[in-house]
């Protein structure tokens, strides 16, 4: 048990910090989900537009400290490669 009054703070702010994490990382969860899920779908537009909602969300993520920054640069290459291949082919 902390002794110092500082030492408790010190563990509230921890507790809610964790908590704000888990739930900006459940969000980044959810919105590749539904990327994947409309890639697979086909549907083309609407999966670019989530891309660059993605991107923007990994990257606000990155720089608050909620995951490292490589982690967040190799996530929104995986995506990008992702919707490429599906977009480059040939309609027959």
């Amino acid at each position: 048990m902390p002794i110092l009054h500082a030492s408790y703070k010190d563990i509230k702010k921890s507790a809610k910090k964790a908590l704000r994490n888990q739930s900006a990382k459940s969000e980044l969860k959810t919105e590749t989900k539904k990327f994947i899920e409309l890639i697979s779908s086909k549907k083309m537009e609407e999966a670019k537009i989530q891309l660059n909602y993605l991107i923007s969300q990994f990257d606000k993520a990155k720089s608050k400290g909620i995951i490292h920054r490589n982690t967040a640069s190799r996530k929104i290459a995986r995506l990008m490669k992702k919707l490429q291949p599906v977009s480059n082919k040939p309609s027959a």
